[in-house]
């Protein structure tokens, strides 16, 4: 028979040693990773970082899991950078790639990033989000592509007009429906710039700073014609079990606790750990 000594102060509902295993099948959880940096000087839009949802996830009554919170990728003055990972229970969502800058293509990433004028979006990480936009090849919008997001393909630029931001995917793991991971929009030289996408992608723009991604949403940054880049938004992981069952016996990295719909639910918008 197993033992299941020193786990009864977990739930003050269920009192017998058999009810304890439906906890290990009743874990949900969302891993957003951190958004790629827009591109500058024509640049592409940020991808998105990569998004992972399950409905159940093996859990251990008593083992301590690290939550990886990872940060968005930097924009600025000539700075491009891909996302950082985020992961709970060795599942681990890729960053967002970052939006082309001169000679390169779109990074590669969750996401992939939007590409630069002339050059193609990057690859997305299977099963995790969508490819960036494709640049444009011909005047006069010399314009770059928009980052891929969770729910769509960035945008490929046309001679008269940048790419959009590809939308990212909505999740209502918090109760409340929400988007998350939406890829960067970006800009062209006619001065159009394009959004991004729904899910915390920021916008493209001519003669100023690319929008940042939406932090804890993943969202990538968006691109700039002639000036700075956007920076990706960070990531956020969320974790939900039956309300039934009691708080866990320990947390680090302040996560929020509610409870909505039958569920607990702790929101991890910074690195940290929990026990069951």
């Amino acid at each position: 028979m197993p033992n299941y000594q020193g786990v009864w102060s977990l739930s003050t509902q269920y009192q017998n040693a058999s009810d304890w295993p439906k906890l290990l099948e009743e874990v949900e959880y969302l891993i957003v990773a951190g958004g790629g940096s827009g591109g500058y000087g024509a640049g592409g839009g940020g991808g998105a970082g990569g998004y992972l949802t399950a409905s159940s996830s093996a859990i251990s009554v008593g083992t301590q899991y690290t939550v990886t919170v990872g940060a968005g990728g930097a924009g600025g003055g000539n700075a491009a950078n891909n996302g950082s990972n985020s992961s709970f229970n060795s599942i681990t969502a890729t960053g967002g790639g970052k939006g082309g800058i001169s000679g390169f293509n779109g990074a590669d990433g969750g996401s992939g990033g939007g590409g630069r004028y002339n050059t193609s979006g990057g690859s997305a990480t299977s099963g995790q989000g969508n490819d960036g936009g494709n640049g444009a090849t011909s005047a006069p919008s010399y314009a770059g592509g928009g980052g891929g997001g969770a729910g769509a393909a960035g945008g490929n630029a046309t001679s008269s007009s940048p790419g959009a931001g590809g939308n990212g995917s909505q999740s209502s793991i918090t109760g409340t429906a929400t988007y998350y991971a939406g890829g960067g929009g970006t800009s062209g030289e006619n001065s159009s710039a394009t959004n991004g996408g729904l899910g915390g992608g920021g916008n493209g723009v001519y003669d100023s700073t690319g929008q940042d991604g939406t932090a804890n949403t993943g969202g990538g940054g968006g691109g700039a014609y002639q000036s700075y880049s956007g920076s990706g938004g960070s990531g956020v992981v969320i974790i939900r079990y039956p309300s039934s069952f009691a708080e866990a016996s320990a947390t680090t990295g302040s996560p929020t606790m509610t409870i909505a719909g039958g569920y607990r639910i702790y929101k991890f918008t910074a690195s940290g750990s929990i026990t069951f």
